[in-house]
């Protein structure tokens, strides 16, 4: 790593100046300028709209740009002709620039005048047209000012919502999120949130994830002049509907107050600009306890009931940029989150007694450094320091009681626990672009540090397979952790990368570019991933006079891309390695112990020399790896309306999968060795590995609306989905057995359709419609006759057998699938991984708003000012003129207002007494992360927010 470290500070100190050594083409041309009032001040946020006759090689698109704080503009590269210039801004009239000839590094400076009566610029329409440009494909969304407010406000709400457009990602971790182009920060408030673009430029090699599920996130800068927005959210009892499941007849105490506020304007005229935002939140929520213990007579208990679970969110973002000179600009930005979670660790199975109280604190200091090196050459350095503390208290010190499928008592196993995590992230990318080629390159390298403290378990676990197990006082094992709390790990990882977008014809370019990746905890080093993408516009031909037929707007897009992802090895493998190595800590665990309920001391236990559990890494670990291609076609029906078909194909090697390597094999455990302990040998081998496979076949139609007031965007995508990696498998020595329908992937149908639409009285309406069919979910005996420490066997079917004939020991019926023997003869075939299918889920959320305006004439509400990352930006938000300088709007959102009971995949473990039903409600979104409600259906929210 020290070579690799020197190599990666030598590129990046080279990269500002690789664009200036770059030899400029001959026929290349330039157009800067400077956007101005009539007074001579400098009009930041200007949008300049460039189209035109484009004679001879070079790219066949529209291009704009946006002036930043100093008021210039730059297009470093265009191809030589006669261009129309179109400059609108905020309270000035439209300006126009016609038949303007663009040469060698011309100069256009634009005098905007003072517009006389309120007009509506909407030039998302005309911007999201049919390109070949890799960074406009179709399945992209960009959101902005209009498109983000139709979604929730509430950041938990807005995070699943972002991860429903994005659709389903080819892993189990889900899609990648970027805020400012950098990774692993917390979501910024919604107020703060210029733009939104979802699935853009998929192939390209400068990030190591694939674009598809990919969400990038930008802030607002500052603005001209002092605006902001301040409102108040409230959320009670009388305004939800009951969990169906909740057997009581009255609704749980439920609240939700929640405050915001954003202000932004200038510090140094066209020199320095703010913004800064704060939130707080405060929730009183339930979790949903279904479980079934027994009475002092054996008899079992039902237990059905809420139990408060309140939590409080508080965050503030401030923000600051800089013009340092024209060339160079600067944006720091800060954010610190708190957030307090008591009672945690109830609900499901969980009694009461199992409650701990969580805190959980994030700095995040953010600086980008963007230089326009030459007019062809653009430069950005970016740093990020992350700081994420969490700490767990238990209410209860007692020792565990784990009746599985029935229930779980006594104290919260966490205990007295925390974590602390230092990480740092520097990232240089540099731009350079001639009349043909867009090339890209930089590097990035990230660094964790974790300090933590686990205490989980010291107080000991009974776990009982099955309720008549618990009746007999007769556990399945006891598991119980001792040793030193304390252990810190780091990590390090690289990425360098170059890419070129060469744009062969007007109608025709070709995206190619490599990835190198590496990281330490791991011996791979060999992790290039090459990126390829094409994108050609048929019956478009460059060089034809203007307006002749074959240069009408082009209707159809064909692209297609293939490339290669890998994935990084978490920091908490090496965790667990250092921890569970019989030293640090030691973690016990003894098959049917016969010492309930007395929990024996862990210096008793080890001086009976007793097996433990180990969490080895094996030698040879690989970097997880993704092999996608995808082909899609595009096509705009109007120059407000596109559909685009997309396939997507996802193979995936190497994959991560933790298994008991020191399972027995007919009785006899592999690395047994008496000779130098009774225990040796019988430990639990976790082995964590890189064995795992998938494969992912989607097919997605997407379509997006935008016209006038009105606009909708939504997909809808086909899956099937296998691997056989998700959890720990039934037989630890036949992985091929756990070949299976993919629980994130093997969601058959998904669609997903937002918009805003007017209505009468100046008032709108924002649905957010999220289906779905069933997940799959795996169906277990509950029971582990393999001794591989988990209770992971799979049940054979008994073919023919009806309910009255499914009886005897061992033989459960259930209804749909059959009668299921929980205890199969050697070699009979058992039912395969994640056999059963969920429910279908509905899920409508919509949003009813009014506005009124008052106060004279003015600008209120922010401007876009740019990508907020340096490099040139996508198609512009909406602007408008002429607004009052006030507005007040009352809205009215709810979260499933058809109040349809959306359920999670019922239970799978046939030895409970819950299996098949459902037990919990399904989140917004079935994806790897939940956001369920507890003990509400559907809830509303009343919102008064007030702009200036």
């Amino acid at each position: 790593m020290p070579r690799l470290s020197a190599v990666l500070t030598l590129f990046l100190s080279l990269a500002p100046a690789w664009p200036q050594a770059a030899r400029p083409q001959p026929n290349s041309a330039s157009l800067r300028g400077t956007v101005t009032d009539p007074s001579g001040a400098v009009v930041p946020g200007a949008l300049i709209q460039l189209r035109g006759q484009l004679r001879g090689p070079g790219p066949g698109r529209e291009q704009r740009a946006r002036t930043g704080n100093t008021g210039q503009y730059a297009f470093p590269s265009l191809v030589p002709g006669t261009y129309q210039i179109r400059v609108t801004a905020k309270g000035f009239s439209i300006m126009w620039k016609k038949d303007f000839a663009v040469g060698a590094a011309s100069v256009c400076d634009v005098e905007m005048a003072i517009q006389g009566e309120a007009q509506v610029i909407d030039v998302d329409d005309q911007l999201r047209r049919i390109s070949a440009d890799p960074d406009w494909n179709g399945s992209a969304v960009v959101m902005r000012e209009r498109q983000i407010g139709v979604l929730s406000d509430d950041p938990d709400e807005l995070a699943l919502q972002l991860q429903a457009l994005a659709g389903p990602a080819p892993g189990p971790n889900g899609g990648q999120m970027y805020v400012d182009g950098f990774t692993g920060g917390n979501l910024p408030p919604k107020s703060s949130i210029r733009e939104v673009r979802i699935n853009s430029n998929p192939f390209s090699p400068e990030y190591d994830q694939p674009g598809f599920a990919r969400v990038e996130i930008f802030t607002k800068p500052g603005s001209d002049s002092v605006r902001g927005q301040a409102f108040a959210q409230y959320a009670g009892r009388a305004l939800t509907s009951r969990n169906p499941l909740l057997a009581q007849s009255a609704r749980p105490p439920f609240s939700t107050q929640f405050y915001g506020f954003n202000l932004g304007g200038p510090l140094i005229r066209n020199k320095a600009s703010f913004t800064f935002d704060a939130e707080d939140r405060r929730i009183h929520e339930d979790a949903f306890v279904l479980a079934t213990t027994v009475d002092a007579d054996g008899s079992p208990v039902k237990i059905n009931q809420a139990l408060p679970t309140p939590q409080s969110r508080f965050s503030v973002s401030p923000r600051l940029d800089v013009a340092i000179n024209p060339r160079n600009t600067l944006v720091v930005r800060y954010q610190n989150l708190r957030i307090g979670l008591d009672n945690q660790g109830v609900g499901d199975f969980n009694l009461a007694s199992r409650a701990y109280n969580e805190t959980q604190t994030g700095h995040t200091a953010q600086i980008t450094e963007t230089a326009v090196v030459s007019p062809r050459a653009i430069n950005e350095t970016r740093f990020q320091y992350l700081r994420a503390a969490t700490r767990d208290t238990a209410n209860s010190a007692a020792p565990a009681i784990d009746v599985q499928g029935a229930f779980t008592g006594g104290g919260a196993t966490t205990g007295n626990s925390s974590t602390l995590t230092n990480s740092g992230e520097l990232a240089n990318t540099s731009l350079y672009t001639t009349a043909n080629h867009s090339l890209k390159w930089g590097g990035r390298v990230r660094q964790s540090r974790l300090t933590d403290v686990s205490v989980s378990n010291f107080a000991g676990a009974f776990t009982f397979y099955t309720l008549d197990q618990y009746r007999s006082a007769a556990p399945s094992q006891f598991s119980l952790n001792a040793g030193t709390p304390a252990a810190r790990v780091r990590q390090t990882d690289a990425g360098l990368f170059v890419n070129d977008d060469w744009h062969v014809r007007a109608n025709l370019t070709l995206s190619y570019g490599l990835r190198y990746e590496v990281q330490t905890n791991m011996r791979d080093r060999a992790d290039f991933a090459p990126r390829i993408g094409i994108a050609w516009v048929p019956g478009k031909h460059p060089g034809k006079p203007l307006g002749s037929q074959s240069n009408r707007p082009a209707k159809t897009v064909l692209r297609a891309g293939f490339g290669t992802f890998y994935d990084r090895l978490p920091l908490t493998v090496t965790l667990n390695n250092l921890r569970y190595n019989g030293v640090t800590q030691q973690s016990f665990l003894i098959f049917n112990p016969a010492f309930f309920p007395a929990v024996p001391s862990a210096e008793a236990l080890q001086a009976l020399q007793q097996p433990q559990q180990l969490r080895p890494v094996y030698a040879g670990i690989q970097a997880p790896r993704l092999y996608q291609t995808s082909l899609a076609i595009e096509r705009q029906f109007a120059a407000s309306s596109r559909l685009t078909l997309t396939w997507t194909g996802s193979r995936g090697v190497h994959l991560l999968n933790t298994r008991n390597i020191n399972a027995p094999v007919d009785g006899v455990y592999p690395s047994v060795n008496t000779a130098v302990s009774p225990a040796a040998g019988r430990e639990i081998r976790l082995l964590t590995e890189s064995a795992g496979l998938s494969r992912l076949n989607q097919l997605i139609a997407s379509a997006n609306v935008n016209r006038k007031k009105l606009f909708l965007f939504g997909y809808y995508a086909l899956s099937h989905g296998m691997d056989n990696n998700e959890g720990l498998p039934a037989d630890p020595h036949r992985l091929r057995a756990e070949w299976g329908p993919s629980t994130y992937g093997d969601v058959r149908h998904r669609a997903v359709l937002g918009g805003a639409v007017p209505l009468p009285w100046k008032a709108s309406v924002s649905p957010f419609l999220a289906a779905n069919s069933g997940a799959p979910y795996n169906i277990t005996t509950g029971l582990d006759p393999g001794l591989t420490g988990y209770p992971a066997a799979r049940p054979s079917l008994v073919h023919g057998a009806d309910a009255p004939g499914c009886s005897g020991a061992g033989l459960v019926y259930a209804a749909p699938f059959g009668c299921f023997n929980l205890n199969p003869p050697a070699g009979t075939p058992v039912i395969g991984r994640n056999y059963g299918r969920g429910p279908a889920a509905v899920n409508l959320a919509l949003r009813l708003s009014r506005t009124w305006a008052f106060g004279h004439e003015g600008q209120s509400g922010p401007t876009d000012t740019g990508s907020g990352h340096g490099m040139p930006a996508p198609a512009p938000a909406a602007t408008g003129a002429g607004t009052r300088k006030y507005n007040l709007t009352l809205s009215a959102s709810t979260l499933n207002a058809l109040n349809h009971a959306n359920y999670a995949p019922p239970n799978g473990d046939l030895s409970s007494p819950y299996f098949g039903q459902y037990r919990s409600l399904g989140g917004m979104v079935v994806m790897a992360h939940g956001g369920a409600p507890a003990a509400y259906n559907r809830k509303i929210d009343l919102q008064l927010r007030f702009t200036f």
